[in-house]
């Protein structure tokens, strides 16, 4: 039996992934997986369209070579107590959540009895990915809705929170592709000690311990308002702009890291931890595969 003296990594996708030639990202997830001997739990639970969703990831990740894909869908927050369900993430090396509406994420699996097994097996090292609103959910404190291509104000966006897989962050997805870097900073001014990071499409976080290294095509925007000198957030009405100074911002690409405790790029060589390896994150307990739980309806 393996075990695993960290969590598991988190793949934290900004959406829009490539689907069709390469899928840099996706091949990444399955990888890290187990590769040949992945065993993926495809969550469509932030979908309006579950069944074509699936459809589409389990083509993909059996295209790229993944051992068996599951499609498993919540639509009441009692399904995620489904037995099908909480077997399939105990054997799986790996759980995905599909793009759609964020909140549907939190509001039907956070606090179940799918939230703590998946929690478990992460801790056991297990990888979780997400893409979009699979994404955004990640964070400590979460983007629900804002006006993209905006500058700063009060009430450009609104938060709750998150699912917490990433402590201490708001994360933000599509994000050059529409312009969402005055929301990110809207989020930023009333929560300063959480750190900012946007991602771009078809572009990924890979969280490993305190680090994250970016994979993909596009670019990470990460936004550290923790020393800014001014931030008239609570001097302003709602709709009027916000003065923030001295916030940090770095923009990462391909193969650049950044340390989560430290707030800092970790730029000119690889850190002192755990490197990947071929076979990836895979296999961290000896379960025989499911039968194949079906979807779950209302």
């Amino acid at each position: 039996m393996r075990t695993s003296a960290t969590p598991g990594p988190l793949v934290i996708i900004g959406g829009a992934e490539d689907k069709k030639s390469e899928c840099g990202v996706l091949r990444e997830f399955v990888r890290l997986a187990g590769g040949a001997k992945a065993r993926i739990v495809v969550l469509t639970v932030a979908s309006e369209a579950p069944e074509e969703v699936g459809a589409l990831y389990k083509e993909v990740y059996h295209r790229l070579g993944a051992r068996q894909v599951w499609i498993l869908d919540v639509r009441q927050r009692d399904q995620a107590s489904d037995p099908a369900l909480l077997t399939a993430i105990e054997r799986a090396t790996g759980v995905f959540f599909t793009g759609g509406d964020q909140v549907r994420i939190t509001n039907l699996m956070g606090g179940t009895q799918a939230d703590r097994v998946l929690r478990h097996r992460r801790e056991e090292g297990m990888v979780v990915g997400g893409t979009s609103a699979g994404a955004a959910m990640m964070s400590g404190t979460m983007i629900v809705e804002g006006l993209s291509e905006a500058t700063p104000r009060v009430g450009n966006v609104r938060t709750g929170p998150g699912m917490e897989f990433l402590h201490g962050t708001i994360i933000d997805q599509h994000f050059g592709q529409r312009g969402r870097i005055g929301r990110l900073l809207s989020a930023l001014a009333q929560y300063p000690h959480q750190l900012g990071i946007g991602i771009d499409e078809d572009t990924a976080l890979v969280v490993q311990g305190d680090e994250f290294e970016v994979i993909g095509c596009g670019a990470v925007t990460v936004l550290d308002a923790g020393d800014a000198t001014y931030n008239d957030v609570l001097e302003r009405q709602e709709s009027q702009h916000v003065a923030l100074c001295n916030v940090k911002l770095h923009v990462l690409t391909a193969g650049l890291r950044f340390n989560l405790s430290d707030r800092e790029p970790a730029v000119g060589g690889r850190p002192s931890g755990k490197k990947r390896t071929e076979s990836g994150n895979h296999e961290t307990r000896n379960h025989p595969g499911p039968a194949g739980p079906k979807h779950l309806h209302p």
